[in-house]
């Protein structure tokens, strides 16, 4: 249980801190996408017996910059990239788990979260690659946001829109395939999403946002953590519920106030 509030307390800080650019860009269907093809990566390190983490941290950013390069170069509309990589990559996990006998525990575990299940080794990398996350926004941070803000005005003002796009994408791929253990893949995208949605409606500056979008993930995190141990719930499932929860709390507040 320690190691799972420390990988659960890392992936509440660094999921909603590059979900915020993701709202704003109105591109958070692509965190959806790169976790079904970081099922990929999960089904060819159980196929190879090597880390799977390892596997899908590779098989996520070479798909991110895959998919940044189609958006830009090939003039093909954002969703439409997603729409095409979103089946493939669950298609393609497929094909790979037959020839590895069929789904099994361990896949299951990825897809829907098994975070007492998490070694002490996914945690010294969980905790590396999320100083890697933070330092990088901190870096880039005013580059980043005038980028998802507008990138047209961003592209005038001598800003490698392009280079930030991709910068932006290979994190998320880190983060997806990071939080795989926490939340599973077929939820991460909602820790990424939810907490900053919520934080927006109360927010006054996109820094406050982010701020209480990291706030009410680890609120939703830890919460989601104790209900599972107490109750033998299912930990992803239940981080998740408990974000929708507040978020709609907070607007039920906003609405009165």
């Amino acid at each position: 249980m320690i190691r799972a509030f420390i990988a659960g307390s890392i992936i509440a800080i660094i999921a909603p801190l590059v979900g915020s650019f993701l709202v704003v860009k109105r591109f958070s269907l692509v965190a959806d996408t790169l976790a079904h093809i970081a099922l990929v990566g999960v089904a060819i390190g159980i196929l190879t017996r090597i880390q799977p983490l390892i596997t899908t941290i590779i098989v996520t950013i070479l798909a991110a910059g895959f998919i940044e390069y189609i958006r830009t170069k090939k003039n093909i509309p954002g969703d439409i990239v997603l729409a095409l990589f979103l089946p493939g990559g669950l298609a393609v996990s497929v094909i790979i788990m037959n020839f590895a006998h069929g789904f099994s525990a361990d896949l299951f575990s990825y897809l829907f979260g098994s975070i007492t299940t998490v070694q002490p080794q996914e945690i010294w990398l969980m905790l590396f690659l999320g100083i890697i996350v933070i330092s990088t926004v901190v870096l880039f941070y005013k580059k980043l946001l005038y980028t998802s803000f507008d990138e047209e005005s961003a592209r005038v003002s001598g800003i490698p829109v392009g280079l930030f796009n991709l910068l932006l994408m290979i994190l998320i791929a880190i983060i997806v395939s990071l939080s795989m253990r926490v939340i599973g893949i077929l939820l991460i995208g909602a820790l990424m999403v939810i907490p900053v949605t919520t934080a927006m409606q109360v927010s006054r500056s996109f820094k406050n946002s982010i701020v209480l979008g990291i706030f009410f993930a680890l609120i939703a995190v830890i919460a989601g953590l104790l209900s599972a141990y107490y109750f033998n719930l299912p930990a992803g499932g239940t981080i998740v519920l408990i974000s929708l929860g507040m978020f709609g709390i907070v607007g039920l507040i906003k609405n009165h106030v």
